[in-house]
């Protein structure tokens, strides 16, 4: 999970009203790959004109990218890039070490032995015939809620797509085991389809991507989708220590959730309340309101240098 749209022009009204989100109302081959984007002969602005990229962190074989696939296709063209297997946690990582290998599945869909953010650049790179239209990651297994944005994958895939300056949205189905042992895909899909389709005709700020959360449940009660800034996800320190059969350590990090920070307005604390959550990001992780003040510390003056 480490690691990633199109500028707009004019103000943007109240995020529910103008966007509509409320549902009240509202792969190694080396033979010649399948590239996608160009449209066909006489098609002028249709069908085919929109490309849309998607990517997981779950792996190609995940029922999430399937759902997500198919709720996006009736809008365009959609090429599918996704990790061979599961790459959870691997944030915005990208492979420098060694060589990336990619299979193609079936026509626009590909499996690559990297990371998330490899998957996209290489589909944006490589794989896509022109620049697509955007890049949708998920649906993801798990909310990517406050601090899981800094590791999350499927994060991590649309700030890379970000970066480039293309429109780009993360989607996270959290399970329910109690309520759903068949999760609800089809929710999460369908709110992406209302998100992808309202960041397109209002386009957001360049290299600002959103980042959406679903709960799993049935799409008829989900009262809609809320506005919410990164609040705070707690997890219970561990290190789980033991031995191989050849007696040498090795190590498992990373305890259970505590819970969610509880402050109002922030993306916990909405999704605890039923909603899906929006929350917009950017790759900038400046904090500005320090700059003056490191400006006036003696110790980067040049007297103090030496």
């Amino acid at each position: 999970m480490r690691g990633s749209a199109g500028e707009r022009q004019g103000e943007r009204a109240g995020p529910s009203s103008a966007w509509g989100l409320n549902n009240r109302g509202a792969a190694g081959n080396r033979r010649t790959v399948t590239r996608l984007g160009r449209p066909p002969p006489g098609d002028t602005l249709g069908r085919a004109a929109m490309l849309l990229l998607v990517s997981n962190d779950d792996g190609i074989d995940a029922p999430g990218i399937d759902a997500l696939a198919r709720a996006l296709s009736p809008l365009g063209q959609v090429l599918v890039v996704a990790p061979h297997t599961e790459r959870s946690a691997q944030s915005h990582a990208l492979t420098m070490h060694e060589p990336l290998r990619v299979t193609e599945r079936a026509p626009g869909r590909f499996a690559c032995s990297g990371q998330p953010a490899d998957c996209v650049y290489l589909g944006v790179h490589h794989l896509c015939a022109q620049r697509p239209t955007a890049v949708i990651s998920g649906i993801n297994r798990g909310s990517n809620l406050g601090d899981d944005v800094h590791y999350s994958g499927t994060v991590g895939a649309a700030e890379e797509a970000a970066l480039m300056g293309l429109p780009a949205l993360a989607v996270s189905l959290h399970p329910d085991r109690e309520r759903a042992p068949d999760h609800h895909w089809d929710t999460a899909a369908v709110l992406a389809v209302r998100v992808l389709r309202a960041m397109l005709a209002d386009p957001l700020p360049p290299r600002v991507f959103l980042n959406l959360n679903v709960p799993d449940r049935p799409l008829s009660e989900v009262p809609g989708v809320r506005p919410a800034s990164l609040g705070r996800r707690e997890y219970k320190p561990l290190v789980a220590e033991s031995r191989d059969p050849r007696g040498r350590e090795y190590y498992w990090v990373g305890g259970a959730p505590l819970g969610f920070d509880e402050t109002e307005g922030t993306d916990g604390y909405w999704f605890a309340r039923g909603w899906a959550t929006l929350t917009p990001l950017h790759p900038d992780h400046t904090h500005r309101a320090t700059l003056d003040r490191l400006s006036r510390w003696d110790a980067l003056s040049s007297e103090s240098a030496g």
